[in-house]
């Protein structure tokens, strides 16, 4: 008999123990921007903010570096431009130096009181032939190129300084005692002309032009040297010359020996900027600053020319007086000279005092009396 109470054997399958078969997720899209709203952000590679600064100063500091390269080129270029027009103008100025003591020389030679025709022509003579190395050296010289055609001009100046001491050499030997001053003083004129003309092209052809080619060219600071071949450019006027002849042939040399008088005299004294005539007979109040000028006019009253005409001025002050000299190159008969005189920073001030001036007497001169001038003064301030 079967038993009821066993049950029958059941398949029971516990399913809820068995995993169910994998199966992967989709990726989870992420949700749609919001109309208007901020794209998302991507995230930042690591280290790439920080470069950037540092990449902007590389640059920066290469664009620096090339611009002061490019100034520090541009500087040597300059600097080596103006370098070479600068050593040319000191060049020129020891020429122009030297041109300038040929005339000094000359304007001494034809003021000496006393010298004969035969040693002023053997001396301008000798004057020719050192302007003709200052011509050599001169010519010697190289210039910048833009300065080529100055150059020339600076050379052509200096021949026709050259080419008038030739010529007033020649016309001072065809001088005679008997010569007519007139026509000699032309003669002598004409060849003077090109020591007139040389100074005439040095100005306008080589020192103004000089200037403008410099100024056109940016270069600034270099020195154009100014030429002064005489010292008195009014001694080798025509009327001068002939004053010249007439003192060498009828003044018996230049030496006061022949017929005519012979003197100078002072005209009258005035202090500056004041415009003041002082008066010989009346206290004179003179106002001392750094601007006082006192000036002396000196007439020549005698019937030649005269030169190297010595002029003093003295304050007799306490306890130390005040001296001054000045001489005047050459004054043509009936013509005056003003000299004047500077400086008077240690005058003393509130005392009464003289001023004196005089004008020592020429060879020749027998009439004196009107060569000094006395003048009661008090210097005050200002």
């Amino acid at each position: 008999m079967a038993d009821r109470d066993k049950p029958d054997d059941v398949d029971i399958e516990f399913d809820f123990f068995d995993e169910p078969p994998t199966v992967e997720r989709p990726p989870i899209e992420p949700p749609p921007p919001k109309r208007g709203g901020r794209p998302p952000v991507r995230p930042r590679t690591p280290g790439r903010g920080a470069s950037l600064p540092r990449l902007a100063l590389l640059i920066g500091g290469v664009i620096v570096l090339a611009v002061v390269l490019v100034f520090s080129v541009n500087s040597c270029r300059s600097g080596k431009k103006k370098g070479a027009y600068d050593d040319y103008m000191k060049a020129v100025a020891a020429v122009v130096a030297s041109s300038e003591n040929v005339g000094k020389q000359l304007n001494d030679v034809m003021t000496t009181p006393g010298i004969a025709l035969e040693e002023i022509e053997a001396q301008i003579g000798g004057l020719a032939k050192q302007q003709a190395q200052v011509v050599t050296r001169a010519d010697d010289l190289t210039p910048p190129g833009p300065l080529v055609n100055e150059q020339e001009s600076l050379v052509e100046s200096m021949q026709l300084l050259q080419s008038g001491l030739t010529g007033l050499a020649q016309a001072f030997s065809q001088i005679q005692l008997a010569s007519d001053p007139e026509q000699a003083g032309a003669t002598l004129a004409g060849q003077a002309g090109r020591l007139v003309a040389g100074q005439v092209v040095y100005d306008d052809l080589f020192n103004a032009r000089s200037q403008q080619v410099m100024k056109d060219g940016g270069i600034s600071g270099v020195v154009v040297p100014d030429l002064s071949f005489l010292p008195s450019p009014d001694l080798v006027s025509q009327s001068s010359l002939t004053e010249l002849v007439a003192r060498l042939v009828q003044g018996g040399g230049g030496d006061g020996g022949g017929a005519g008088l012979h003197g100078n005299q002072i005209e009258v004294v005035t202090v500056q900027p004041a415009d003041q005539t002082l008066s010989p007979d009346e206290e004179n109040t003179i106002v001392a600053s750094d601007r006082l000028a006192i000036q002396v006019v000196v007439k020549n009253s005698g019937d030649f020319q005269e030169t190297q005409v010595k002029v003093t001025l003295v304050i007799q002050q306490s306890p130390q007086p005040i001296k001054k000299e000045a001489v005047i190159d050459v004054i043509n008969k009936g013509k005056t000279k003003t000299v004047t005189f500077r400086d008077f920073s240690n005058v003393t001030f509130a005392a009464r005092t003289s001023l004196k001036v005089a004008v020592k007497p020429v060879t020749g001169e027998t009439n004196t009396a009107n060569n000094t001038a006395e003048y009661p003064v008090i210097f005050t301030l200002e």
